[in-house]
């Protein structure tokens, strides 16, 4: 390896050559280091992440990782991975070897992170420290399955936090009257808290929905794809899972006003949105709601729980549910297990007539 001088300017300079993942020699130049130590380093970083070395630094296998990873995820899935990425790793890490870093290190790492506070001075939730630390374990097993390195000592130092369960708020049918009739006087916000309420769709399925996604006739509902706002934007992206594209059956009334909504609006293209509103106006309508209704206050994403619970209290299946509002149905089943009807009577029933009719058969 060696480095260069810039006559022009006094700064330094490397200019070499290595093999591509394709097998192709290519020559490289990088300038503007300050010192000739600077400019080496880089090379050499460089040429560790070419050959996969697990001997660069984790600052630089970082970059690798998002390389690989960022095209695979959605851009609001990435932007989240990278904020831990760059608040709570990097700083810790950054110019450590990849392949020195230790299980100790990690524990020492965590018991940093544990007294860390938020912006309301209050310690970060046992969620928030079991998506971080499984962040930092993430990058360890990308480097553990694609770039030799032998283990993964987020995995061997053991989780910090945990994934709590928060309680299940929602509203009965009588509550959600209450407060749809409190924000009549809003058109929009109304037909999009019905949509909300009636079918359990996301918040973000919500704000994406075109006229197009209606079919009246026969009063079904597409949910394909979903809003965001990133980075000062409007991104419509895919569904947060694939069992979130749906079709969804209406109820005649909730057709009937759909067909209101989209009768009303001028001159509105199949690819307009219906609502054309931030999730900021969603939240103010909803506090303006429980204010003016006297019902409790509820996230908006509570209104997908409410709507879940009512059908739980109807007597559909978990299976049917799921179907309903996107998501497995092994996930209706633990999150709502204690909302459904217990069974274990009729179970025991059906297992005592099941044993007299077997000893029957015998005797």
């Amino acid at each position: 390896m060696a480095a260069f001088k810039d006559k022009k300017n006094g700064s330094w300079y490397v200019q070499f050559r290595y093999v591509d993942w394709k097998g192709e020699r290519q020559q490289k130049l990088k300038r503007g280091f300050a010192t000739k130590h600077e400019a080496l380093d880089w090379e050499r970083e460089f040429l560790m992440q070419k050959r996969c070395d697990p001997n660069m630094t984790f600052e630089s296998f970082a970059k690798l990782y998002e390389k690989d990873v960022k095209p695979r995820l959605k851009l609001n899935t990435w932007l989240s991975k990278e904020s831990v990425i760059q608040k709570k790793i990097l700083p810790y890490f950054a110019k450590r070897k990849l392949s020195e870093i230790t299980p100790k290190d990690i524990i020492d790492w965590q018991n940093e992170i544990r007294l860390l506070t938020d912006s309301k001075g209050e310690r970060y939730s046992p969620t928030y420290l079991k998506t971080i630390h499984n962040q930092l374990s993430c990058i360890f097993n990308h480097a553990v399955k694609y770039y030799g390195l032998t283990t993964n000592p987020a995995a061997k130092a053991g989780n910090m936090g945990k994934e709590e369960r928060r309680e299940i708020i929602f509203w009965t049918a009588e509550e959600y009257h209450k407060f749809s009739e409190a924000i009549m006087d809003k058109p929009l916000a109304f037909y999009a808290f019905e949509l909300l309420y009636w079918c359990g769709i996301r918040e973000g399925e919500l704000l994406a929905l075109t006229s197009a996604d209606f079919d009246f006739e026969n009063s079904t509902l597409t949910i394909n794809k979903s809003y965001q706002r990133l980075k000062g934007e409007d991104v419509i992206t895919s569904p947060k899972t694939v069992k979130s594209n749906r079709t969804i059956k209406m109820p005649d009334f909730l057709c009937d006003e759909m067909r209101d909504l989209v009768s009303s609006l001028y001159d509105c293209k199949p690819t307009d949105r219906l609502f054309p509103v931030t999730k900021h106006f969603l939240k103010h309508e909803m506090e303006r709601g429980c204010k003016e209704a006297g019902v409790k206050r509820i996230r908006i994403h509570d209104i997908r729980h409410s709507a879940i619970c009512l059908l739980i209290e109807m007597g559909f299946s978990a299976v049917a549910i799921a179907e309903r509002v996107g998501h497995e149905s092994i996930d209706i089943t633990y999150r709502y297990a204690h909302m459904f009807p217990s069974t274990q009577t009729e179970m025991a029933d059906k297992l005592n007539n099941i044993r007299k009719e077997s000893e029957e058969n015998v005797g």
